[in-house]
């Protein structure tokens, strides 16, 4: 006796629970989701991506569940879990649903903000009612996005929140007047018209300006030395020679 197994595929006419049954028989969790797992590492943060081959809602509805999710994360120091659902309804068309399983909020709404927003490509994601506050499940309007094209935007994600992690210390140089890169331009700035007007008055320094008395409106030195001529001279001298003489005349009597 030949015994075959049947992909799920071929159980497209059978309902979710069957087919879940037949899927993963016997399969804890865990089992559940690493049988199909990627992991996207980026600067210590850890995220996995499993494929679960059943209805996102009987698989939500598994005995303690949420326990079950926090105990695979922290047991592989996972920061966030993506389960990405596939199955075939009744009418052998692929339904693809969507759930993120993080109990760090911030890191939870950036992955949601992110695949809600998400243009390329767009997911069409229509929210399902969650069953605790850690967990956001969505039904997924856009079925040909698989997980291989939905890693880049969970790697845009994790980068947006990232950034989002850094953005605190920004704000803060801000709140002080200007950011590093805006003080080194000033700085630069400032340097530079320093050199520039050193270099042109390499050649020929000015002086300092000549200090004025406070108690006068101006000061006879701003007009400078007064001039003086070879006739000047000449005139002075004999000017003091005639008085010398007139001087002596009156002796010689």
């Amino acid at each position: 006796m030949r015994l075959t197994s049947l992909p799920c595929t071929r159980l497209a006419s059978s309902p979710s629970s069957l087919l879940t049954t037949i899927c993963y028989p016997r399969l804890t969790t865990e089992q559940m989701l690493r049988k199909d797992q990627k992991t996207i590492y980026r600067q210590g943060t850890k995220v996995a991506v499993s494929a679960v081959y059943m209805d996102l809602e009987a698989f939500l509805q598994r005995s303690g569940l949420l326990s079950d999710l926090s105990a695979f994360c922290q047991d592989h120091s996972y920061d966030a879990l993506v389960a990405m659902a596939i199955f075939f309804n009744t009418h052998n068309e692929p339904v693809r649903q969507l759930a993120i399983f993080c109990p760090h909020e911030a890191l939870r709404m950036t992955i949601c903000g992110v695949l809600e927003q998400s243009t390329s490509p767009a997911l069409k994601l229509t929210p399902i009612p969650s069953i605790s506050a850690h967990l956001q499940a969505y039904l997924q309007g856009n079925t040909q996005v698989s997980r291989k094209k939905l890693l880049p935007v969970l790697q845009e994600a994790l980068s947006a929140y990232l950034d989002s992690m850094r953005t605190p210390a920004g704000q803060l140089e801000a709140a002080l007047g200007m950011s590093r890169e805006q003080a080194d331009k000033e700085l630069d700035k400032a340097s530079n018209s320093l050199i520039a007007g050193l270099s042109q008055d390499d050649e020929d320094p000015p002086l300092p300006p000549t200090p004025m008395n406070s108690l006068v409106d101006e000061c006879p030195l701003d007009q400078g030395l007064p001039k003086l001529s070879a006739e000047a001279v000449f005139e002075k001298c004999s000017q003091i020679s005639l008085s010398q003489s007139t001087r002596a005349c009156p002796s010689n009597k």
